[in-house]
């Protein structure tokens, strides 16, 4: 993607590919900057990925805690509703979310993604919160409890900061459902000075043919922002993938 990116316009198509290209240019990078709309979809697919992910892992992480800490009439069904949900493809749920937006007037809004978005995320946040907190002995909470805290006192004090892994690396995969989402965005948003990167990326594809340079370019500055909230978080994350893997 970044060869093909670097290529002069017309190079990226031809027979013999060069992995390290000999002829180097920046001017598809200006192009795809400059292309009208990079701007504004840029924060609209932050602003829609952030709110929907935070909001998913606040309600997820509440969901973990009970289906994992509480004892309740059909936990089983619950924790296997969860699974279930997460086996919807999303064109089995395009129809009735259109429809819900349309009767909640939400249609051509960012905050019928930011519902969209958080609901498709949800389970997979839940489900996997839950199994980080199956892997934080109850006992610590209880010896919190003794101690003087009480239930919320010791999930603040003793839960929360040892899920703090599991969170980095739930909220990564997170991340990269709803940045990279398109399907949505595409139906629900049809307004230019709304939509998201996905599909501003699309805009490279016209009825008169592709530019290919300009896409890789536009590609590579898609993945930047996911790339550089990865390298913040990597650490934190490796410890999450790995949580629970090795018990002595």
């Amino acid at each position: 993607m970044i060869t093909s990116a670097l290529k002069p316009k017309g190079s990226a198509l031809t027979s013999d590919y060069d992995l390290v290209p000999l002829a180097v240019t920046f001017s598809n990078f200006v192009n795809a900057w400059t292309k009208p709309g990079f701007l504004s979809s840029l924060g609209n697919s932050l602003l829609v990925t952030l709110t929907a992910v935070v909001a998913a892992i606040i309600v997820g992480i509440t969901a973990a805690v009970a289906m994992s800490r509480f004892a309740f009439r059909g936990r089983k069904s619950f924790v296997l509703l969860m699974l279930v949900a997460q086996m919807a493809p999303f064109e089995a749920l395009l129809i009735p979310m259109f429809l819900m937006m349309r009767d909640l007037q939400l249609y051509e809004h960012l905050s019928s993604l930011v519902l969209v978005y958080f609901a498709v995320t949800l389970p997979f946040c839940a489900w996997t919160l839950r199994g980080f907190v199956n892997g934080i002995p109850v006992e610590l909470e209880e010896a919190a409890m003794v101690d003087g805290c009480g239930r919320w006192g010791a999930f603040q004090k003793v839960t929360l900061p040892l899920l703090g892994p599991g969170l980095v690396a739930t909220s990564v995969f997170a991340f990269i459902t709803a940045w990279n989402e398109f399907l949505f965005a595409k139906v629900l948003i049809r307004s230019q000075d709304r939509e998201t990167l996905p599909v501003w990326l699309s805009g490279f594809q016209t009825a008169f043919g592709t530019d290919w340079g300009g896409a890789m370019a536009a590609s590579v500055l898609f993945t930047v922002p996911a790339l550089v909230f990865f390298l913040i978080v990597q650490r934190k994350m490796v410890a999450g993938v790995t949580a629970g893997a090795v018990k002595g």
